[in-house]
């Protein structure tokens, strides 16, 4: 039997229940990366009867980590942004997404004046998965139908999180799902 949804929730509950750092969050991105060689479980998430938008696949009652399907039917491009005090997990299931890595070199860590320095691109393919710890900064890029699969440490919709724009050199408070 192929390795499914449950079975990933699951042990990553027991992961983080065991190691909620970034050594344990590193571990549920390789068992994200197990679960994307799924081809069932793709095509259900992702594939041409999936759901448009983001689809909530998993909420952790007791640890508070959130599995979600993004189908994107648009292109699209994100600013730099973080995600406060929690993390994310990248898995690609479809197309690809060109992740890019941000630090900031000012000093600060709130919103206001900020400046941030490129650090690297790479690209997520079907079946990669990046990890992005507590305020890391990254910017995602992808193509119209591109799918991943995201897991976050809490939801976001209330996360103070800060958007970067490097033209203004500036951070800004956000406080719902997108950075964008």
């Amino acid at each position: 039997m192929a390795y499914g949804l449950d079975e990933f929730c699951r042990e990553s509950h027991d992961i983080l229940a065991a190691n909620n750092n970034a050594e344990g969050r590193d571990a549920v991105r390789a068992k994200l990366e197990k679960l994307l060689q799924n081809d069932a479980f793709v095509e259900e998430v992702c594939g041409k009867g999936a759901p448009l938008g983001v689809t909530e696949l998993y909420r952790d009652d007791e640890l508070e980590f959130v599995v979600l399907a993004h189908v994107n039917e648009k292109p699209h491009a994100s600013p730099p942004h973080d995600h406060g005090t929690s993390w994310a997990i990248y898995g690609q299931a479809k197309e690809y997404t060109d992740m890019s890595e941000f630090k900031r070199v000012d000093g600060g860590s709130g919103d206001g004046a900020a400046t941030i320095e490129h650090v690297k691109t790479y690209r997520l393919k079907p079946g990669d998965a990046g990890f992005y710890d507590v305020r890391e900064i990254h910017a995602i890029d992808y193509p119209a139908r591109a799918c991943f699969v995201r897991v976050t440490g809490r939801p976001l919709e209330n996360e103070p999180r800060l958007r970067y724009d490097m033209e203004t050199g500036k951070a800004e408070l956000i406080a719902n799902r997108s950075a964008s």
